[in-house]
């Protein structure tokens, strides 16, 4: 976008609201055109002038923020971001905004210390960067119409990190080909409404498959649970040292990177700490990476949905090793941005729509 995007904070805390504010400015892109305290406020605010993202919180008086979405998205759809300071207890509540319509989910940011702070900064701004260039679609409605303290502007991101923090680069000479075959598959903005239709559609016996979604930490548990009660596969959040089996998904925990390992025969997960990789933690290039290290040509890589770079060197490094790699279509996206980044680098095999990843992971495995 030319120019800055223009961005309204819904929030019943002034704290949140100053903080949002401060979090929002920062960046040379943004412009915080208005807050608002509750639904009500943001009507009248929006009828004056549109803004390109909405940041919604979930709870607020007079109406919730989930309802309040509905509405928005049947008569006039904006991007939403939810924002929310919601985890376990919650985050159900937070996987019907995405259902609902909501273009991605931030937790409120805390401020107990400067990394906390930095690390808020950078995954708000870039939600609502990729928010902007999201293209929301109307949403049937039954509902009638809709007549911590923050100390000054937060300091700049650190410089943009890659996966060489958390491991080497791969050499030559990747792992052999074997008969087990691992998917992993990487997505952003827009991604868990496209992993739901591509997980719904493999069958109970399925390769092992591993998922890097980025969402915020306590999300995830919510998020897999859903995806387990929908699908054939079994689906749960990976723990540190779990076994890749056929038949299962398992989605890397928010906050936390997950990286592909073997031992013997044998594919397993690692779930590490660690700094910001390519902007995010999780980070698909660090999973990726992973793969290439440890499962060559026995993997699959697969790019989803979602704004930036993140999983584009991984996924070029894949391929080098071997690895059979799919980037989904522009037309299918939400925001075409990671699979965009990845296909210019050399690191994608084949472009498909959404519909057609699962049948491609298949004929592979198969192959």
């Amino acid at each position: 976008m030319s120019r800055r995007i223009r961005v309204l904070v819904v929030d019943d805390s002034a704290t949140v609201r100053r903080t949002l504010t401060d979090i929002l400015s920062s960046d040379p892109a943004i412009e915080v055109m208005g807050t608002a305290a509750d639904p009500y406020a943001a009507v009248r605010r929006i009828a004056e002038e549109t803004p390109d993202v909405i940041t919604l919180d979930v709870e607020m008086p007079r109406m919730d923020g989930i309802t309040f979405l509905r509405k928005l998205m049947s008569q006039h759809p904006i991007p939403v971001v939810m924002c929310s300071s919601l985890v376990e207890g919650g985050s159900d509540t937070l996987m019907q905004a995405l259902e609902a319509g909501a273009v991605d989910v931030i937790l409120k940011p805390r401020t107990d210390t400067r990394q906390s702070l930095l690390d808020a900064q950078v995954r708000i701004c870039d939600t609502v960067k990729a928010a902007a260039r999201a293209r929301p679609r109307p949403r049937p409605s039954s509902s009638p119409a809709v007549p911590a303290p923050a100390t000054g502007r937060p300091r700049v991101p650190e410089p943009k990190l890659n996966a060489d923090v958390m491991m080497p680069a791969p050499g030559r000479g990747a792992m052999a080909r074997t008969t087990e075959r691992v998917v992993c598959i990487g997505a952003s903005t827009g991604g868990t409404e496209a992993l739901r239709e591509v997980l719904e559609a493999l069958p109970a016996d399925s390769p092992g498959i591993v998922v890097v979604q980025h969402m915020p930490e306590s999300f995830t548990a919510a998020f897999a649970r859903r995806l387990d009660g929908l699908c054939e596969v079994t689906v749960r959040e990976a723990r540190d040292g779990d076994t890749v089996l056929r038949g299962q998904v398992l989605i890397a925990p928010g906050n936390r990177h997950t990286l592909l390992q073997r031992s013997g025969a044998r594919y397993l997960v690692a779930v590490k700490d660690g700094p910001l990789v390519s902007r995010h933690r999780p980070s698909v290039d660090v999973l990726f990476r992973s793969a290439a290290h440890c499962a060559g040509s026995n993997a699959v890589g697969v790019i989803m949905t979602g704004m930036g770079d993140d999983g584009a060197t991984g996924m070029r490094e894949m391929q080098d090793a071997g690895a059979f790699t799919l980037a989904q279509d522009e037309e299918s996206c939400v925001v075409f941005g990671m699979p965009k980044e990845a296909i210019a680098r050399g690191g994608v095999g084949k472009v498909v729509g959404l519909s057609s990843i699962a049948r491609e992971i298949l004929r592979h495995d198969r192959s």
